[in-house]
């Protein structure tokens, strides 16, 4: 049974049991424009007037129909995140940040992991403008999903992966000049054979993490073999069946960079299967210094993008999209750090 506003002080029983928005406006003491305001996140309400009407919804058990609501402003009030692995524990980070910042914005996050096989609740959503706009944070110039939110016109934001020539809002780290970084690292201590092991050849991060770290160690007089570089698919599994062959090698390298932390854990891993070790028998570098990176077991010396601050800052730029369409799309990069730790001795 709902609850309304009588004359006197108190919520009295409503007889149809139906809770309206003009019951919360009675109830809160403020206009009913005011409750359609709160409901829709509207950024001019005053933070006490807000709290009225929030605690009034509370006190009467009042829920706005999503439809309706949708239906009124034209929004579904959700936004789309893909993503590529899941398990990979990079993205976990990534989508704590995003949901915090578009919750306190009003809006609901639904997840597609792109890796999961089927995509086709992600292409129904998009194609029936069920969610208001997406995030993708594993996009490439192939991506499905991207291609169909292209031609449904839909508000977009790519995060961590870019495409070149894209004409969209884009968020990544400088991934270039952290692969630089490693090269000087190895080569200032004598780690000049080396392997690398990259993701996937289409995806950005691998792609530009490979460049910096490949001609920045050609520039230096050690450029690194045809036969020692690899691809891996950001797979634990797999960068752990590759650095198994690096090691059966009678020349095996001397240090291992990773196009990410995810396969940096598979190339220890790969190590400690043979009872070897790092940093005693090959130093391990990864990318993106998710927190497993610093836990004692992975001990990971890895380049940090600031992962949550990019998340921020991808949510911010969908919300101002939303609000202005006509918007300059807008490219925005963060730069890197070597992070130091036992993997590299």
């Amino acid at each position: 049974m709902g609850l309304g506003r009588s004359e006197g002080d108190g919520p009295v029983v409503k007889e149809d049991g139906m809770v309206t928005s003009r019951d919360v406006a009675r109830l809160a003491g403020v206009s009913q424009a005011t409750v359609s305001r709160v409901m829709s996140s509207a950024a001019n309400i005053a933070p006490e007037t807000r709290l009225k009407v929030q605690a009034a919804m509370e006190t009467l058990g009042y829920v706005p129909h999503a439809g309706a609501q949708a239906m009124k402003t034209r929004r579904a009030r959700i936004i789309g995140v893909v993503v590529k692995d899941i398990t990979n524990p990079f993205y976990p980070e990534v989508l704590d940040e995003l949901t915090r910042e578009l919750d306190r914005a009003g809006y609901r996050v639904v997840l597609w992991n792109a890796g999961g096989g089927s995509h086709q609740d992600a292409l129904t959503a998009i194609r029936e403008r069920a969610v208001d706009g997406v995030i993708f944070t594993t996009a490439t110039g192939e991506t499905v999903e991207l291609q169909v939110a292209l031609e449904k016109k839909s508000p977009i934001v790519l995060i961590n992966r870019v495409v070149e020539g894209f004409d969209a809002d884009q968020v990544a780290s400088d991934n270039v000049a952290g692969g630089a970084l490693v090269a000087d690292y190895l080569c200032d201590h004598g780690r000049t054979q080396v392997a690398f092991i990259g993701g996937l050849p289409d995806a950005s991060t691998s792609r530009d993490r490979g460049r910096g770290f490949l001609d920045r160690m050609q520039e230096l007089g050690y450029p690194v073999p045809e036969e020692l570089r690899f691809q891996a698919d950001f797979s634990h599994d797999r960068a752990q069946h590759v650095t198994g062959k690096l090691l059966d090698r009678a020349d095996r390298p001397r240090a291992i960079f990773c196009a990410n932390d995810y396969m940096a854990f598979g190339a220890i891993d790969a190590l400690r299967r043979r009872g070897l070790s790092a940093p005693g028998d090959c130093w391990v570098i990864g990318y993106d210094d998710v927190d497993m990176a610093s836990w004692p077991s992975f001990d990971l010396t890895t380049v940090r993008q600031p992962s949550r601050e990019m998340a921020r800052s991808g949510a911010r730029m969908l919300l101002d999209r939303l609000v202005t369409p006509d918007l300059p799309p807008r490219h925005q990069q963060f730069p890197c750090k070597l992070i130091v730790r036992g993997s590299t001795g």
